[in-house]
């Protein structure tokens, strides 16, 4: 059993807490009464007003238990207590005749077709003491066929105006082959509240709330309270073994739970921004004193924190509206983007040359990666800046939201944690342990300053940590390229070792200057004390020695692309199972009752209630045809639930016109009978008085009255048209004398007519005159759409109901549709278009900003765009194609994910291009030492984002894990194999050339130094230079380690490289060795 609201017996009062009172409200208190007349005796309309029924639509108004969900009593001397389980309104009239005058009223209960309300009908159970003697089966005892009885739906009190669907209350039906009802699995009651405005107007000035500071807010609070109470009474009537299920539901709890959906958990915030400090600190600490940072990656993620909750506080000061995405999601998913540049930084920050001034570290370290810092950040931002082209106002404001937080954490990376590492390095300079700052490393060592001229015959013993030397460098400026190359004299290269999985090209002198530096700082090793093989061990010796020389193999080529290119084609076929939609049963918790409430409901009752609205700037008494043509198309619409042959069209403009005919009809006939005259209207019907009232309206507020008109117009015309001038004035009088009727066709008129009171017996006349109303901008027409189960039949729908629409404006007539379907259902009409919009726009504006960043168009394409190596676009298409497989399903949502992707993708794909770029040599041996150097920061940035992601598995919302985390999760892990795997493999084969340029090459006559002897650096002179070198002098610092500590295991000399620098010593002088400079001039 379904119960929107619920009720088994007479409803109890709740008493409902608001600050600083408390207040008993019942239900007929705050239900919406629909057209309460307005009657002039005070104590009938008074009487009228308690025992006006509320508006339940329930299968029990069908027997007389629907009079026990009505509340309401009344006191007469004399009686019982009115109520409507004892109330026939027939007879109350015949009591009450004498002594007042309710002929009006009884006229409006005639045209209402209420008769004798609930006591005629047949009672569920004829043995209940109190069914009344006027029920059909009162004396028979015989309980009714309910299947009969219920079959077409039922009725309110009003026979005429309240008509409840079969649709809307029954569901699961089964009928035998003649089309009977036989049976129903469900049934559904829902009962209407007044709004906080409504309820807040009736009780203004009523002794309950005269003393407690009543308005509006309080009022709302009341019917909150009310609905929660009412919920919970509902879930706990049937004991827990009951055979049936009760499922109830209120707006207020469909509010609770979205004011849930939007919460900050704390517990879970905390909880991923710690783990994502343990991890920073963990993984970047080291067994060497001196390369250890684990304090920089505690003060990195603080950091990360720090820009995401500066870039929210902008958003609130710009006006962007938070939402359940905004506080679910955006915090873990900023966390995890912003730390992966902060793990770049740093590593790159440990490779700078070590001969490079403590003060020129941090920009070697940022011209190094700067570039993809910044590359990954406005990429980023443009992403989510494109998924703000989806037109869902909150996936909007989520999508800007990321993109100002993302570039919160672009300005704090690139401005305030260069300030952390200068810092850290002044820590390390100081010979002080990470993380416990104040203490001193043990393991730190002297430094001997030892002059070039000392060194030329000289051995430099073993035992010293550290020695300072001058030797001699070259940079050239190359005239083509603008850029100065520094490097050093082919005799400092380093022998290569015939253990490297790639022979000698890591180790040739056609690398860039970054590699002639690795290789100076190998130099280091020379006869030092070495730590256990275990603590040696990075993930850039595996990618050097296993993973890079695996990869890059031909068969192993072949092998990627074969594998990426059966995901792909695996891909897009799960492209082709994506389904559109999300369902109120996605977003609520699984397991929960509001769950079963939602599932059961669309189950048993896709029932949608839809407004037809039309709006001002036409003449609505001139487009009276246009009016109903555009009732008449929608109503013909598939989705349109028909109304039963014998209703009225539930319409405004149909009650309006019928109910003219029908005073119009009672004029004819007092007219007909002499009731009436041209003078007089008194001896005539109530309704014949109000025709004569009607016809005499000229529309001119200069000559109001003509009463010659009475026997030449009619309300109507033989068209079934009302006459324009008549319209507004008609419109004044059918609201106030037909409330039941202005109820039922649901138009909410904006402005509202004037109040106008009909006296039939006013002898001054000014009775006569009938304000007009105000021209309308504002009606409606409702509608009930059904059998709307797959997000496909919702479109239909839609498209149909636009189609209509835009008919209706070809003919002067402004409207559109409203109600749920399209407010949630209207985003699928161009979901996919947009998305692949975004995302070509997106793709190109990757390209124009790699090209210009790069200054590079070829690597620019190969990474977002190549017609031949999408790699981007890739990510996009498995991504979706996924989402197929694991069932999720395409919405507002997803999209914004997917277009983010691209952003994304490009934080696992630019390092690896930017390190590809800068080094020399073959394209495999390139993308070896790419590898090499972004393994590791790629690595943990794709870690991190996933820790920050791991939190919201702790949701209690099942679409957060489902739409975020997984979602996240494949798009992460397909960036990971993407950026590690394809994208080395195709840039061994389709790369573009290097960046930098090889200017010096090894010289056939220059003689080779005699070799060194064992444990000493011998320094000569190179007999000749090319003429196109300057000569340029650079400091460097040759490290070598302390004696072993105890445990460490010691390499024998022989097994390092060794270097044979010969360069002609000069004067003391310093320039800083890089990879590039930028070149003024040309000699």
């Amino acid at each position: 059993m379904l119960w929107q609201s619920w009720s088994r017996n007479p409803p109890l009062p709740l008493i409902s807490c608001v600050p600083g009172y408390c207040r008993s409200w019942d239900l007929n208190k705050i239900c919406y009464k629909s057209g309460v007349p307005l009657i002039e005796n005070g104590m009938i309309e008074r009487m009228i007003e308690k025992l006006f029924p509320c508006v339940i639509l329930t299968p029990l108004d069908c027997f007389w238990e629907g009079a026990k969900l009505q509340g309401g009593s009344a006191y007469l001397p004399g009686r019982p207590d009115i109520q409507w389980t004892n109330l026939d309104p027939e007879q109350l009239l015949e009591e009450l005749g004498p002594f007042a005058s309710l002929e009006g009223f009884r006229e409006l209960l005639d045209k209402a077709q209420v008769g004798q309300a609930y006591v005629g009908r047949p009672c569920l159970n004829p043995d209940d003491l109190h069914c009344p003697p006027s029920a059909p089966n009162h004396h028979s005892r015989q309980a009714p066929n309910v299947a009969q009885e219920l079959s077409g739906g039922c009725h309110g009190f009003s026979h005429k105006f309240m008509h409840w669907q079969e649709e809307l209350l029954l569901g699961g039906t089964a009928r035998d082959p003649q089309g009977q009802l036989l049976r129903a699995e469900a049934l559904q009651s829902t009962f209407l509240l007044m709004s906080p405005r409504q309820l807040y107007e009736h009780f203004r000035g009523d002794y309950q709330t005269h003393d407690i500071g009543w308005s509006e807010e309080q009022a709302g609070t009341v019917l909150q309270a009310w609905q929660r109470r009412f919920v919970q009474l509902a879930q706990e009537a049937l004991p827990e073994n009951a055979s049936q299920q009760i499922h109830a539901f209120s707006s207020t709890t469909l509010d609770d739970i979205l004011h849930a959906f939007s919460e900050v958990s704390a517990a879970r915030v905390a909880g991923g921004y710690l783990l994502m400090l343990a991890y920073a600190c963990v993984t970047m600490l080291r067994w060497d004193c001196a390369q250890s940072q684990g304090t920089v990656g505690i003060a990195g993620v603080l950091l990360v924190a720090l820009a995401v909750a500066s870039g929210l506080g902008l958003c609130a000061l710009l006006g962007i509206a938070f939402n359940a995405a905004t506080t679910q999601v955006l915090p873990f998913l900023t966390l995890g983007i912003g730390v992966d540049d902060i793990f770049l930084l740093a590593h790159a920050f440990t490779e700078a040359p070590p001969g490079t001034p403590l003060q020129e570290r941090m920009g070697e370290c940022l011209q190094r990666t700067g570039t993809s810092v910044t590359l990954t950040s406005i990429n980023n931002m443009v992403a989510f800046f494109m998924a703000a082209l989806v037109p869902i106002p909150a996936l909007r404001a989520f999508s800007l939201q990321a993109a100002i937080v993302v570039g919160c954490n672009f300005a704090a990376v690139m401005l305030v944690f260069p300030a952390i590492l200068s810092l850290d390095l002044y820590r390390r300079h100081c010979q002080r342990l990470d993380v416990l700052c104040c203490f001193s490393s043990p393991c730190s060592a002297r430094v001997i300053q030892i002059l070039p001229q000392e060194l030329a015959d000289s051995t430099v013993p073993v035992s010293i940590a550290h020695l300072t030397a001058t030797v001699q460098a070259f940079a050239h400026c190359e005239a083509s390229s603008q850029h100065v190359v520094t490097i050093l004299p082919p005799q400092a290269c380093l022998v290569p070792p015939t253990s490297d999985a790639l022979g000698s090209e890591l180790f040739s002198p056609g690398g860039s200057t970054r590699d002639l530096l690795s290789q100076e700082e190998g130099t280091r090793q020379k006869a030092a004390c070495k730590s256990l093989p275990c603590a040696r061990w990075n993930l850039a010796h595996f990618v050097r020695h296993q993973f890079a020389p695996l990869l890059l193999r031909s068969q192993a080529k072949a092998v990627v692309l074969v594998l990426f290119g059966a995901l792909l084609g695996l891909s897009l076929y799960g492209a082709t199972l994506v389904q559109d939609g999300l369902a109120m049963t996605d977003v609520v918790p699984r397991g929960t009752k509001e769950h079963g409430f939602l599932s059961a409901q669309l189950r048993y009752f896709s029932l949608y209630e839809v407004a037809l609205v039309t709006q001002g700037g036409f003449d609505y008494a001139h487009s009276q045809r246009a009016l109903f043509d555009l009732h008449q198309r929608f109503s013909s619409l598939k989705a349109v639930l028909p109304p039963p042959a014998t209703q009225t069209p539930r319409t405004w403009l149909h009650y309006y016109r019928n109910w003219l005919q029908g005073i119009q009809a009672a004029f004819d006939q007092d007219w007909a009978s002499g009731h009436i005259t041209h003078h007089s209207y008194r001896n005539g019907s109530e309704d014949g008085a109000l025709a004569y009232k009607l016809l005499i309206q000229t529309g001119n507020p200069q000559e109001p009255l003509d009463f010659s008109q009475l026997t030449t117009r009619k309300l109507v015309d033989k068209e079934g048209l009302i006459p324009p001038e008549l319209f507004y004035v008609g419109l004044t009088v059918w609201v106030s004398s037909d409330p039941l009727g202005l109820a039922a066709s649901q138009a909410n008129f904006y402005p509202p007519p004037p109040e106008w009171l009909h006296d039939k017996y006013d002898t001054t006349g000014e009775n006569l005159r009938i304000p007009a109303a105000q021209p309308l901008e504002f009606a409606q027409f409702p509608f009930l759409l059904h059998g709307l189960q797959k997000t496909a039949d919702f479109v239909e729908a839609i498209e149909g109901a636009r189609a209509a629409c835009a008919e209706a404006g070809r003919a002067g007539v402004r409207a559109y549709p409203s109600g749920s379907p399209f407010l949630f259902w209207e985003q699928y009409l161009g979901l996919r278009r947009c998305f692949l919009l975004a995302v070509c726009i997106l793709l190109v504006c990757t390209f124009l900003v790699c090209a210009l960043l790069l200054l590079n168009p070829w690597t620019a394409g190969l990474i977002p765009s190549s017609p031949q190596v999408l790699v981007l676009a890739m990510i996009t298409v498995e991504l979706f194609g996924i989402m197929g497989f694991l069932g999720i399903k395409l919405s507002a949502i997803p999209v914004v994910i997917l277009v983010a992707s691209v952003g994304i993708g490009v934080e696992f794909t630019v390092h690896v291009a930017l390190a590809f770029l800068t080094t020399q040599g073959s394209r495999n041996l390139r993308a070896a030492r790419a590898l090499e150097h972004t393994f590791a920061p790629v690595k943990d940035g794709a870690i991190s984002t996933l820790l920050g992601l791991l939190m919201l598995v702790g949701s209690n919302f099942d679409f957060i894990v489902r739409y975020f985390f997984v979602v996240l999760t494949v798009l992460t892990l397909l960036g990971l194999l993407h950026g590690l795997v394809l994208l080395p493999v195709l840039l061994s084969i389709l790369g573009p050339p290097p960046e930098v340029i090889q200017m010096y090459k090894e010289n056939a006559e220059v003689s080779s130094p005699p070799a060194p002897r064992a444990g000493e650096l011998r320094w000569g002179v190179s007999p000749t230079l090319p003429q196109s070198f300057a000569r340029v002098t650079t400091s460097m610092t040759v490290a070598l380690h302390p004696p072993p500590l105890p445990g460490a295991y010691i390499h024998p000399a022989s097994d390092e490289p060794t270097w044979f620098p010969d360069a002609t010593p000069t004067a003391n002088g310093s320039s800083n060795l890089t990879s590039r400079e930028s070149c003024l001039a040309t000699e």
